[in-house]
């Protein structure tokens, strides 16, 4: 190969590299009408069940959420990311249905997952499964379109390495929470970035904790978040759908 061929191929991997980190980006950017933000990952319920009385314990409830996340969900992004293909995305979003044990968080996961999937067709179109799943399965009844499996097949298709979906998971988890905090005036936005920042190292052990297990291993770290947030429904005034 002359230098010129070896050249052509070199800025031509770089050039993928560099169009995968904008696609990254976008996938986490709060502009992508996913409906992320309708939902307060049980953090509305917990305020108005006191498990939540002042500012400093908005910390160490994320944490949780994180934990109770990488437990449950990051095996699901792990496995789909790693095999994202049809089948496969079929069978662990039944799964994951059976396994969720409320109603609320059940609800919210297929959601958000829906939408995601419904934008993904629209933006995404260098991959072309998205699309055709929707056609499939719409009304089917067959699939719930879960949030975690959208997500981790989406990432397997756009060439997201494992960590790195994982990583971005826990972040939009983190994100998400904070945002909620946000607009139910438990912080600011000031403090909510720096709480954010603060969060950042224990979000990254959160990942390697539970990064790259088997959906067999996928389990609920913190039962009690899961009976706040099935409480939600029953909450006399809200802002968020869970």
């Amino acid at each position: 190969m002359d230098h010129s061929t070896s050249k052509s191929c070199t800025n031509a991997n770089h050039d993928d590299k560099s169009l995968l980190h904008w696609t990254q980006w976008q996938l986490l950017d709060s502009v992508l009408p996913t409906g992320g933000f309708a939902h307060s990952y049980g953090l509305e319920s917990a305020l108005q069940s006191n498990l939540i009385k002042q500012p400093e314990d908005l910390k160490p409830f994320i944490i949780q959420v994180l934990d109770n996340t990488g437990s449950l969900f990051l095996p699901f992004v792990h496995t789909l990311n790693k095999s994202p293909d049809t089948e496969t995305w079929a069978r662990l979003d039944n799964l994951l249905e059976a396994t969720l044990t409320n109603e609320v968080a059940r609800k919210a996961s297929a959601t958000q997952g829906s939408a995601l999937l419904r934008i993904a067709a629209s933006v995404f179109r260098e991959i072309t499964e998205p699309k055709l799943i929707r056609e499939r399965f719409i009304g089917s009844g067959l699939v719930f379109f879960h949030h975690a499996c959208v997500f981790g097949l989406l990432t397997g298709l756009l060439g997201f390495d494992g960590r790195m979906a994982q990583r971005a998971y826990i972040f939009m988890t983190m994100r998400d929470v904070l945002s909620a905090a946000t607009r139910l005036n438990v912080v600011g936005p000031i403090a909510a970035s720096v709480l954010q920042h603060e969060i950042a190292s224990e979000a990254e052990e959160i990942v390697e904790k539970w990064r790259d297990r088997d959906v067999e291993d996928a389990c609920q770290t913190n039962p009690l978040l899961d009976t706040v947030q099935g409480c939600h429904a029953y909450l006399f005034s809200r802002l968020f759908c869970s």
